[in-house]
């Protein structure tokens, strides 16, 4: 109960997401689709739900299928529960999502080593916590060592690079995800 799978899909996002990708306006879609823009507008915002029919129109319209766009759907609530009971049990390093969906916000958890010579840079700001264990962080020239119920807070753009210093080490990182444009000009960049 309270599940993400009980709960109904909102495929309007994925549709926009979808539209978007492929840089159309409404009125194209409208024209290959055969369906009107103020449906289009309102099925994008969930304020309407497509009928099967009018799902494959719009799926044609955007070159993908009407599973595809379900696949992408999001769900209908807001609450989710992801339970650590269901992950299969695999080799360390391993990395988890936390939150299922295409949503604003984006966590995941990094358990064992990681690879330091991999160097990240992300377009919006990130958060990483370490639950256990410890890390090293390289982030514009700095090192920055970081123990359990340590915060290291990076801004969109900074280039970084981590890696575990002791075994066991689990590390979560929230960060606003990357289809949204959270960024905004910044003095020097």
């Amino acid at each position: 109960m309270g599940d993400h799978k009980e709960q109904p899909l909102r495929v309007g996002a994925a549709v926009r997401r979808r539209r978007r990708a492929l840089e159309l306006t409404l009125a194209v879609v409208a024209e290959r689709s055969g369906l009107s823009v103020p449906f289009l507008s309102q099925v994008e915002n969930d304020r309407a739900r497509p009928s099967r029919s009018s799902l494959e129109k719009v799926a044609d319209a955007l070159r993908t299928t009407a599973v595809e766009l379900l696949a992408a759907a999001d769900p209908a609530c807001s609450v989710d529960v992801v339970r650590a009971d269901t992950i299969e049990p695999a080799p360390e390093p391993r990395a988890r999502s936390l939150v299922r969906g295409h949503h604003q916000m984006h966590a995941s958890e990094f358990t064992g080593d990681h690879d330091a010579g991999r160097e990240f840079q992300y377009r919006n700001d990130r958060l990483m916590y370490v639950a256990d264990g410890a890390v090293e962080i390289e982030a514009e020239g700095r090192a920055y060592r970081l123990g359990r119920g340590d915060t290291l807070y990076l801004t969109g753009g900074v280039r970084h690079r981590w890696r575990a210093t002791v075994p066991d080490t689990r590390v979560i990182v929230v960060a606003v995800a990357e289809h949204i444009e959270a960024v905004r000009d910044r003095p020097g960049r």
